[in-house]
């Protein structure tokens, strides 16, 4: 397969991708978001970062939340 480099600004490149069926399109997408996925998730990660909470912390509140939200249920029925 013969490979061919060309350089295209970026509104070059949209109005490609807008001559391409939906298929292709979708494809690219996918890749795109394959891509990118990981990098997002961490960025995610360290603005969630923070030395402020225990994993005792975190247990007693979802402990806590789970309770109420099984004894709201029983008041229910």
């Amino acid at each position: 397969m013969r490979t061919i480099s060309i350089e295209l600004d970026k509104n070059q490149f949209i109005k490609i991708l807008n001559k391409l069926d939906d298929s292709d399109k979708l494809e690219i997408f996918n890749e795109l978001k394959k891509s990118l996925f990981l990098k997002r998730f961490n960025k995610l990660l360290k603005s969630t970062k923070t030395n402020e909470l225990t994993l005792e912390e975190i247990t007693k509140e979802v402990e806590s939340v789970r309770k109420r939200r099984y004894e709201k249920k029983k008041q229910e029925i």
